[in-house]
C-alpha cells in the first residue's frame, strides 16, 4: 500500500477545524439547520475533495469525478468543504446559508457550484449517482462518480433497487459512503428501524470497506485505493454525531437543531476558532444575493427526427409511439446526442422492445422498480444524453410522482412515455386505471404533458419531443384509436401537419357550442359530433393534446359558441375542465361549461362497458349535448 504523505494529513485536519467551525457559524447564525452530521461527515468530504479531479474553476469540466450528497441536509458541510475548496468565498457561504435569495439553501441544489444534484429527499442519491455513473459509459468519459449518505436513510427501499442496478450493469466508477454515526432524527438507528448495512450491501454484491470515519489517514487511503476495485464499492465510516465539540457528540438532538449563541462561543473555544458572529449577522444583512446562480449547462440534443409514418388504419397509440422511437434509432446511430431507453419489465406492453431490437446497447432494463427508474433517469438525462422512459401511467407518473418532482426541481431532460392511462385500461381496475395524471402534472412547475389524439398525431409528437430539451411527460391509452380525419376526410394529421406545443387542433367546425375534448375519448367525440351534425347540429370539436398549455387564443375561439363542453378519461375534478374553467375565469371570460368525465374510482370490466357508465361512449355524448343545449 502506498504510503500517505503526512502533510496531506495535516493540510486536511486544519481544514477540518476550519469547516467545523464554519458549520456551527452558518447554522446558528440561520438559527436552523443540521450541525450534528455535518460534523461527522467532514472528515471524508474534505478528504474526498482533496483525492477527486475536479476544477473549483471550472464546475462544469466534463472529466470531473461527481460527488453526489444524498442526505442533502448536512448542506453545511458540503458548502464549507466547496468553499475550502476554491468554488466560492467561506464567508459567503456562512452569512447566505438559507437565506431567501441566496444559493446556499436549507439542502444542497444544483444552483451552487460544486453541487451536482439536488436533494434532501433521502434514499434517491444513489439512483442519481447510477445515473451519473452510467453516462460516463455512454459519453465514453473516464470519471468516478462518489455518493455520500446517510445511515438512517438506509431504511428506504429504493436503495436496494439502486444497488441491484449499479451491480447488474457493472457501475465499477460508482462508490458510496455511508456516515455511520448511528443517530437519526429520534434517536438509535437500531432502536428505530434495526438492520444489517454491511450485510444488506454485500448481499447484492457490492464490495464494502469498514473503516474508522474520523482517522483521516484511513479516511484518505480507502478512497484513494477504491480505483482499484472493480466493482461498485460502499465505505461504511464509523463516526460520531457532532464530532470535535464533546458535549455535542452522540447527542440526536444536534442532528437538526443549531446551538445556542453561548454554546456557539463555547463550542468555537473548544475548536481554538474566533467567534466572528456579529460580523457574519451584519454580512447577512445586506442587501442582494451572495452569488450568482450556477449554469445548471440545459442542453439541447442534436437529433434528427428522421422520416414520418402514415396510418391510414386503426391502431393504438402505443405502437405509433414504439415504431416512431424504433425509427429514431435507426437515424440517430451516429448522432452526437445519445439516444437512450429505459423499461421496467412492460417491454412488449409499452412496444420499448423494437428499440430494444434495434439498439441493444442503448436500452437498459430495470426490473421492477419505477422509483429507481425515474431518479436515475433523470440524472442519467442531465448529461447530454436523451432519455426516454416507458411505463404504464399509473406506475410512470402516480406511483413516482415524488420523485419526477425531484427531475423538475433538478431540471433534467426526461421523456416520460406513459400507456394504459385512463379507463381505457379497462378489466384491470381501479388499482391500474390511471385518472389523476393531468391533474399531478399541473403541480410541477416545469414538465409539459402532451396527449397524442391518434398514431398519426403520436408519430408527429415522438419526433418532436426527441428534438426538445426538458422534461416531458407524453399519456396514451392501450386501445386501439380511429384515425383521425378533418370534414373533408382528409387525414388530420399527415405529412403536411407540424405539431405545435400548446396549440389545440380544430377537428371539427360549428357554432352552436365547442367541445374541448383530450386522450382517448376522442373517438367517442368525433363519432358523437357527427352523429349531431347530420341532424343540423354542428357543434365546433377541438382536441387539446396539451392541456397545461392552453393559449388564449384557443380560448376565446372556444368560447366563442357560447358554451363548452370538455371531456376527458380522468378524474373530472382535476383535469381539462378544471383547467379550462380556471382559465375562462382568469381570463375574465364569461362561458358556461359542462365538464364531462370520471367522477368516481371506476370498475372492472371492458373499455366499452366502462365509456358508457362514465357516458362517454358516443350515444351518451349525443344525449348529453342535447340536453345541455336544450334540444
Amino acid at each position: 500500500m502506498k504510503p500517505i504523505d503526512r502533510q496531506i494529513i495535516i493540510d486536511l485536519e486544519k481544514q477540518a477545524v476550519k469547516a467545523r467551525a464554519a458549520i456551527l457559524h452558518m447554522t446558528t447564525l440561520a438559527q436552523s439547520g443540521h450541525p450534528g452530521g455535518s460534523m461527522s461527515a467532514i472528515d471524508f468530504i474534505l478528504t474526498l475533495y482533496r483525492l477527486m479531479h475536479h476544477d473549483p474553476a471550472n464546475p462544469s469540466l466534463p472529466e470531473r469525478d461527481r460527488l453526489v450528497v444524498s442526505n442533502g441536509h448536512i448542506s453545511p458541510a458540503v458548502y464549507s468543504a466547496l468553499a475550502l475548496n476554491g468554488y466560492f468565498d467561506l464567508d459567503d457561504a456562512i452569512a447566505g446559508y438559507r437565506k431567501l435569495g441566496s444559493i446556499f439553501p436549507g439542502h444542497v441544489e444544483r444552483i451552487t457550484p460544486g453541487v451536482e444534484w439536488s436533494s434532501g429527499n433521502l434514499g434517491q442519491g444513489l439512483s442519481a449517482a447510477c445515473g451519473i455513473a452510467l453516462a460516463a459509459r455512454i459519453n465514453q468519459l473516464n470519471y468516478r462518480v462518489w455518493t455520500i449518505m446517510g445511515d438512517g436513510e438506509q431504511q428506504k427501499g429504493q436503495i436496494s433497487e439502486a444497488r441491484r442496478f449499479a451491480i447488474k450493469y457493472h457501475l465499477h466508477n460508482l462508490a458510496v459512503i455511508i456516515d455511520y454515526n448511528h443517530l437519526q432524527i429520534g434517536g438509535d438507528i437500531k432502536a428505530i428501524m434495526p438492520q444489517n448495512i454491511r450485510r444488506n450491501w454485500e448481499a447484492d454484491g457490492w464490495n464494502v470497506l469498514e473503516i474508522q470515519g474520523h482517522d483521516l489517514a484511513q479516511v484518505y487511503s480507502s478512497i484513494r485505493d477504491v480505483k482499484t476495485t472493480n466493482k461498485p464499492t460502499m465505505i461504511l465510516a464509523h463516526t460520531n454525531m457532532g464530532r470535535g465539540v464533546p458535549f455535542m457528540e452522540n447527542q440526536a438532538r444536534y442532528h437538526g437543531s443549531p446551538l445556542s449563541e453561548a454554546q456557539l462561543d463555547d463550542a468555537l473555544k473548544i475548536l481554538g476558532m474566533t467567534n466572528r458572529l456579529d460580523e457574519y449577522r451584519r454580512l447577512r444583512n445586506k442587501n442582494g444575493k451572495t452569488h450568482a446562480h450556477h449554469d445548471l449547462n440545459l442542453w439541447k440534443p442534436a437529433l434528427t427526427p428522421g422520416r414520418y409514418i402514415i396510418y391510414d388504419c386503426d391502431t393504438d397509440n402505443r405502437s405509433a409511439w414504439g415504431n416512431a422511437l424504433a425509427d429514431l434509432a435507426m437515424h440517430n446511430k451516429d448522432s452526437q446526442t445519445p439516444m437512450v431507453v429505459l423499461d421496467c419489465d412492460l417491454q412488449g406492453s409499452v412496444k420499448t422492445d423494437r428499440f430494444e431490437k434495434a439498439m441493444p446497447d442503448r436500452f437498459f432494463q430495470c426490473g421492477i422498480m419505477e422509483h429507481h427508474a425515474a431518479v436515475m433517469g433523470g440524472a442519467l438525462s442531465t448529461c447530454g444524453i436523451q432519455t426516454f422512459w416507458a411505463d404504464f401511467g399509473i406506475f410512470g407518473m402516480e406511483e413516482v410522482f415524488n420523485m419526477q418532482r425531484l427531475n423538475d426541481i433538478n431540471h433534467t431532460n426526461l421523456k416520460t412515455v406513459v400507456t394504459h392511462v385512463g379507463i381505457d385500461v379497462g378489466e384491470d381496475g381501479l388499482t391500474h386505471q390511471c385518472i389523476n395524471y393531468i391533474g399531478l402534472m399541473r403541480n410541477l412547475f416545469g414538465y409539459r404533458l402532451i396527449c397524442p389524439a391518434d398514431p398519426n398525431h403520436t408519430d408527429r409528437i415522438v419526433r418532436w419531443v426527441a428534438t426538445q430539451s426538458g422534461n416531458y411527460l407524453i399519456a396514451m391509452g392501450r386501445s386501439k384509436l380511429p384515425i383521425l380525419r378533418n370534414d373533408n376526410q382528409e387525414l388530420m394529421f399527415g405529412l403536411d401537419y407540424s405539431y405545435e406545443y400548446g396549440k389545440m387542433d380544430i377537428l371539427r367546425e360549428g357554432k352552436e357550442a365547442t367541445v374541448l375534448v383530450t386522450g382517448t375519448p376522442v373517438g367517442k367525440a368525433v363519432k358523437a359530433v357527427d352523429i349531431l351534425r347530420e341532424e343540423g347540429i354542428f357543434l365546433r370539436l377541438m382536441y387539446v393534446a396539451s392541456p397545461l398549455e392552453i393559449s388564449r387564443d384557443d380560448l376565446i375561439h372556444a368560447a366563442s359558441t357560447g358554451l363548452i363542453f370538455t371531456i376527458e378519461d380522468h378524474n373530472v375534478n382535476a383535469g381539462l375542465g378544471s383547467i379550462i374553467a380556471d382559465k375562462l375565469a382568469t381570463a375574465r371570460i364569461t362561458c358556461p361549461i359542462h365538464k364531462i368525465g370520471v367522477n368516481e374510482y371506476p370498475l372492472s370490466g371492458t373499455a366499452d362497458d366502462l365509456y358508457k357508465y362514465f357516458k362517454m361512449d358516443h350515444a351518451s355524448l349525443v344525449k348529453t349535448f342535447k340536453q345541455v343545449l336544450a334540444l
